[in-house]
């Protein structure tokens, strides 16, 4: 059953048509990804949908009665209020009721009032109260907080000191509370580190209503949706299926689509060619041939329709090194670093060779890009030893862009770090990127995420360097350009050490990956795939980082590594039925609060004596349940 209509929807900023007669319907239970270039539209769209931005023409219908929740790339936060004063406003409701129950119970101690209408008012409250969990509430939130990855101590902190995304955490926590029938999510992944894209994606696995999603997260996309739709020249196009099967679906209506439009151009020419050959006879007969071909030209030249679009602009992407490095790349021997009482890594030991492509992964605040920058020479290590091999140089790729000089211009910005080549070598390059024209004369400051990334991609190929450090290269590309970026990462002839959350980029690009934890570096010898299916494996299995170890101190880490993985795989069994047991008892409570409101039960206050006790009952054991609850997962987040 259709939840949501687009009904001929049009935007334009300007001469610029974003968006143009585009005609969607929405099924509930849908899970669509939307995916397109940058600047397509797609978010232009979410907005249109919500409502906080006005089309030109067109309507948004929502079936009646039905919500609309959205998790945009801006954040709706309060940096003032703590995560969970943030996440409570979604229970403003409830506590209007609580603050007037209040109000109430102070007027009952004056004598003068009128007490048999305010307990008439208060008892009404108190039922509307109990009917919306207003006892749990506040437990619950918190709960859902914790289960999105906030540590027991973030949760009361301010949200200007949380991080991009634990904010990104907070927001969604919002979401699920308000429990929205369509749920718009745009870049939900960006900022979230792996367990945090895996507890995402089993919420939405699970999750009853529909959900729209923008992302550039191909394996995320593959996960989660059941149809994909491209925004393309201002006009959209369904698949029904996941992002993988949208790139071979996609690729084969393209073929079949030139290839008609081809045999349509071939009709028209030998039209074309008849009508002049039978004019040229000059005779009546040949004249009415004419004129029945000119017909027949004509229904075809109207019904040839557009040119079948392709993406011929995509960055050109290619890294190439001007010298060949030693085998041994890079070498790292008991290095640590922390930030005051915050330890990141400690004693960590580990080495990459020539042409290998690392990864490395972890939690977020491990240290990730710590451990570049001080391989890079911007950060000194508290203790350790590191050692770059022979011939090599370093090219680095930060994912926050602090290289850019916001007031240059683009041609400025390269030309002053390649001061030796030409403005004719120079522009060249820049438009393999997509700066073209007047582009080059912009200022960094106005440029999008995307083009700041293409022009850090562009300045770090020139620099023709063979060991490649790249911090979270994919972010804010769009799908095609990651694909290029893919396929020239798979040309290079130099060594790659790289931090993603991409993995869909993991599995395509890497050849090792590498967990970064406190005291030491876990390697598995394959690609994200590879990395959980081991992520569990025997002890046997379980490789560690062995440079400057003995065979004890092996075997020893070996034994902690797998019997941390068991104690924290038994919290997880254990926290499951806990949630089972939660799901029941609230259950429950639902199920005698709508009894109370049945006239045979609130007319009898014997029934509703009983109930009320019974449901105070479960809301007491279900208090501890949560306390017990949260603090498993606090053992797990430890």
């Amino acid at each position: 059953m259709a939840i949501l209509y687009i009904n001929n929807i049009k935007k334009s900023y300007g001469v610029e048509t974003i968006l143009d007669g585009v005609n969607l319907v929405i099924n509930e239970g849908d899970k669509i990804g939307f995916v397109g270039r940058n600047g397509a539209g797609k978010t232009s769209l979410f907005k249109i949908i919500t409502g906080s931005l006005k089309q030109d023409e067109g309507e948004i219908v929502l079936q009646r009665g039905k919500t609309i929740g959205y998790l945009s790339q801006n954040l709706d936060i309060e940096e003032d209020l703590t995560a969970f004063e943030e996440v409570m406003k979604v229970y403003k409701d409830i506590k209007e009721i609580e603050d007037r129950m209040r109000q109430i119970e102070k007027e009952l101690s004056n004598p003068d009032t009128n007490h048999e209408k305010l307990l008439d008012e208060y008892g009404k409250l108190q039922i509307e109260f109990e009917h919306k969990n207003g006892y749990s509430c506040e437990s619950y939130a918190k709960g859902v907080l914790i289960g999105l990855g906030l540590l027991e101590e973030e949760v009361n902190k301010k949200l200007c000191f949380l991080s991009g995304g634990q904010k990104t955490r907070v927001a969604l926590a919002k979401l699920l509370l308000k429990n929205p029938d369509v749920l718009l999510l745009d870049e939900p992944t960006n900022h979230l580190d792996l367990s945090g894209i895996a507890f995402l994606e089993n919420f939405l696995k699970e999750y009853k209503g529909t959900v729209l999603i923008i992302s550039h997260d191909r394996y995320f996309l593959d996960v989660i949706t059941n149809k994909t739709v491209e925004v393309i020249d201002g006009r959209v196009e369904e698949y029904g299926g996941n992002y993988s099967y949208f790139i071979k679906e996609r690729k084969t209506r393209l073929e079949q689509r030139v290839k008609e439009y081809e045999l349509k151009q071939k009709e028209i020419k030998r039209l074309e060619e008849m009508i002049e050959r039978f004019r040229s006879f000059n005779r009546e007969k040949s004249i009415k041939q004419a004129e029945s071909k000119e017909k027949m030209l004509q229904r075809l030249e109207e019904n040839l329709g557009d040119k079948p679009i392709t993406y011929d602009e995509t960055a050109r992407i290619s890294f190439d090194s001007k010298i060949k490095s030693g085998n041994d790349v890079l070498f790292i021997e008991e290095l640590s670093k922390a930030y005051g009482e915050k330890t990141l890594f400690n004693n960590i030991n580990m080495m990459i060779k020539r042409g290998e492509r690392v990864a490395l992964i972890g939690e977020n605040g491990r240290g990730k890009s710590t451990l570049l920058k001080i391989i890079k020479g911007e950060i000194e290590a508290d203790s350790g030893y590191i050692k770059l091999g022979r011939n090599v140089e370093i090219g680095y790729y930060d994912q926050e862009q602090k290289d850019l000089s916001l007031d240059k211009t683009v041609l400025d910005e390269v030309w002053d770090e390649f001061p030796n080549k030409t403005v004719k070598e120079l522009r060249n390059a820049l438009a393999a990127f997509l700066f073209k024209g007047d582009d080059v004369f912009k200022q960094i400051k106005d440029l999008s995420g995307g083009e700041k990334c293409r022009l850090n991609l562009l300045k770090l190929m020139l620099k023709k360097t063979n060991f490649l450090l790249l911090d979270e290269p994919t972010n804010h590309l769009d799908i095609l350009t990651r694909e290029e970026l893919e396929d020239a990462l798979l040309d290079f002839d130099g060594t790659i050490f790289v931090i993603s959350h991409d993995r869909y980029f993991l599995n395509k690009v890497v050849t090792k990956i590498c967990e970064l934890e406190e005291n030491s570096i876990v390697e598995y010898l394959g690609n994200y795939d590879y990395y959980i299916t081991k992520k569990n494996a025997s002890e046997d299995d379980i490789v560690v980082n062995e440079e400057g170890k003995t065979k004890t101190q092996v075997i020893k880490e070996r034994k902690k590594l797998k019997e941390e993985r068991d104690r924290i795989k038994n919290i997880k069994n254990e926290i499951k039925k806990i949630e089972n047991d939660i799901e029941t008892k609230e259950g429950r409570i639902a199920e005698l609060e709508e009894e109370l409101c049945k006239e045979e039960v609130y007319t009898n206050p014997d029934m509703v004596r009983d109930i009320n006790l019974e449901i105070k009952e479960l809301k007491e054991e279900l208090d501890k349940i949560y306390e017990h609850w949260e603090s498993l997962l606090s053992e797990i987040d430890e």
